[in-house]
C-alpha cells in the first residue's frame, strides 16, 4: 500500500508539471500572437464586386478629365469604379467646396487663396480649361454638389485639405462637411480622411461612428507604427504613399486586420505588385486600367 501511494504521488506531480508546462506554453503563444481588436467601419459601395479590394478614383477619373470635377465623378460612376476619393477645403464664408490646391491658381484663370472667394465667386470660375479645350466652362463644384451626384452611385473619400483645418470643432469645416453627410442621408457610402489628425479627434466628437481613414503625416506620427496610430486617433483605416508601405509596415497591418489604402498608383507593374503584397485598395487617376488588372489577375 506505501508503495501504491508513492507511486500516485509522483503520478501526480508529474502531471502538475506537465499542467504547469501547457498553461506557461499558452501564456508565450498568447504574448507573441498581436492582440486583433480591431473592427473597421468601412463605407458601402453599390459599385462594390465584392472582392474585398477598392478600386478607388483618385479626384475621379483624373487621368483623363480634369480633377475634383462632376465629369470626373461621373466618368467614375459610369466606368463602376467603387470609390471616389475628392479634395474639400472651404469658401470664403464657409460652405465646403471641392478642390485639392490651397490656392485657385493651377486650375483656372484666376489668383488667390480658395478662402479669400466666395462660393459666387467661385462659380464665376471655369475649371476645365487647364487640362483640355474639350472641357472648357466646367463649374467649380461644391461638396454638395458633388455628393448629390454620386448619392446611390458610389462610395465617396472625403479628404479635408490641411488649410481648411482648425481648432474649432462645431462649426468648423470637419463639421460642416459632416452635416451635409448626414443631410444626403450618405454615411454610410462615405468615409472621411486627412493628413491633418484634428480631423480624426473632431469626428471621434462630432459623430464617432463615421468610418474615418488617417492619411499618414509623419510629424504627427512620430516613432509609432501604423497599428498604433489607428488605435490612438480611433480610425478604421490606414493610408499612406505606396513609397511608405515597407514590409514592417505591412505585417503590422496585416496582424491586426487593418485595411490599408495606397495611393496614387498609375503604372501597371506596380499595381500588380502591390496587389501581390495584399493591400486593400488603391488610388489612382487612371480606375479603368486598375480594374482590368484585377479582373485578370
Amino acid at each position: 500500500m506505501g508503495a501504491s501511494l508513492r507511486l500516485i504521488s509522483s503520478s501526480l506531480v508529474v502531471l502538475f508539471f506537465l499542467t504547469q508546462c501547457q498553461q506557461q506554453d499558452s501564456k508565450v503563444n498568447q504574448k507573441e500572437a498581436p492582440e486583433v481588436t480591431h473592427a473597421a467601419s468601412l463605407p458601402q459601395s453599390p459599385l462594390d464586386n465584392g472582392d474585398g479590394f477598392w478600386v478607388i478614383a483618385h479626384r475621379g477619373v483624373s487621368g483623363s478629365y480634369p480633377e475634383n470635377t462632376l465629369s470626373a465623378f461621373q466618368a467614375a460612376i459610369d466606368i463602376r469604379a467603387e470609390m471616389v476619393e475628392l479634395d474639400v477645403s472651404i469658401s470664403k464664408y464657409g460652405i465646403p467646396v471641392v478642390v485639392h490646391d490651397k490656392t485657385v491658381d493651377r486650375t483656372t484663370d484666376f489668383e488667390g487663396d480658395v478662402q479669400s472667394f466666395s462660393v459666387e465667386e467661385l462659380k464665376r470660375m471655369e475649371v476645365g480649361a487647364w487640362f483640355s479645350e474639350e472641357f472648357r466652362g466646367e463649374e467649380f463644384p461644391t461638396l454638395r454638389e458633388s455628393l448629390e451626384l454620386m448619392k446611390g452611385q458610389i462610395a465617396v473619400n472625403i479628404e479635408i485639405k490641411s488649410e481648411a483645418v482648425s481648432d474649432v470643432i462645431n462649426g468648423g469645416i470637419v463639421d460642416k462637411a459632416l452635416q451635409i453627410v448626414k443631410e444626403l442621408d450618405m454615411s454610410s457610402s462615405v468615409i472621411f480622411s486627412s493628413f491633418d489628425y484634428r480631423v480624426m479627434e473632431h469626428l471621434n466628437v462630432l459623430d464617432a461612428q463615421m468610418p474615418k481613414a488617417l492619411l499618414y503625416e509623419s510629424s504627427q506620427s512620430g516613432e509609432l507604427k501604423p497599428s498604433e496610430l489607428v488605435k490612438k486617433y480611433e480610425v478604421d483605416v490606414f493610408n499612406c504613399s505606396y513609397r511608405q508601405l515597407t514590409p514592417e509596415w505591412i505585417a503590422d497591418l496585416q496582424a491586426h486586420q487593418i485595411p490599408y489604402l495606397v495611393y496614387t498608383v498609375n503604372e501597371p507593374d506596380l499595381m500588380k505588385e502591390l496587389l501581390k503584397k495584399g493591400v486593400s485598395g488603391i488610388f489612382t487617376d487612371f480606375p479603368q486600367e486598375l480594374m482590368d488588372i484585377v479582373e485578370n489577375l
